[in-house]
């Protein structure tokens, strides 16, 4: 599909997001069911890659808090995406500080983000591999660079809505997405199968 195919269906998507998330703060149980099955494969995938084995208990947590929550969120479909991104972050790390680990985090700014190119050529190709094959991958990457590819391409965020979440300036993030999803391009096997040979699996908590 072109670009301007997946930016329709992106819109799409985030369109029946946006009103499954709308009808659900009124009450209607059914629509949270729905919100939830949008979100929850890319939110599950992105903690996989920050803690690993402990995902599903993790991602449990943050939808609790999003439940509980809900009614205060103001927003669009990706807007949601969003939110409980940076919910399920704070739940990720606050489960690898319980872990003796040392996460690092710097101040929010609301800036736009851009990618440059090259950035399509390897989203196409990580998108064409299993979820496991591609947190795989992601995972041989330094931590900043796997996280920001990870709500990039897993979650499905934009470029300003990732700055926001990871709470860091729109140029590291940039630079973080840019050479991340550049080295992911450049260890993608020559038949475009996403093999992974002597690499070790590791989490990002593992790098903090």
């Amino acid at each position: 599909m072109g670009t301007g195919g997946e930016q329709r269906r992106r819109e799409w998507y985030d369109a029946e997001l946006g009103d499954a998330v709308e009808r659900a703060q009124q009450g209607d149980e059914e629509a949270f069911a729905v919100a939830y099955r949008r979100v929850q494969p890319g939110l599950l995938g992105y903690v996989r890659g920050l803690v690993g084995e402990d995902a599903e208990d993790v991602t449990s947590d943050a939808w609790l808090e999003i439940a509980r929550d809900l009614g205060r969120f103001r927003g669009d479909g990706a807007g949601f995406r969003g939110w409980t991104a940076r919910i399920a972050r704070n739940r990720a790390l606050d489960h690898l500080r319980k872990q003796k680990r040392r996460p690092r985090t710097t101040l929010i700014e609301q800036d736009v983000l851009q990618l440059p190119g090259g950035y399509d050529t390897a989203v196409a190709a990580l998108e064409a591999l299993s979820t496991e094959a591609a947190l795989e991958i992601i995972g041989t990457l330094p931590r900043e660079q796997a996280e920001a590819v990870l709500l990039r391409v897993v979650v499905g965020l934009d470029g300003a809505a990732t700055a926001r979440v990871l709470g860091k300036r729109p140029g590291a993030v940039r630079t973080s997405a840019y050479r991340g999803l550049k080295r992911l391009a450049e260890q993608l096997s020559p038949d475009g199968t996403g093999a992974v040979t002597n690499r070790t699996r590791r989490t990002l908590g593992d790098q903090a």
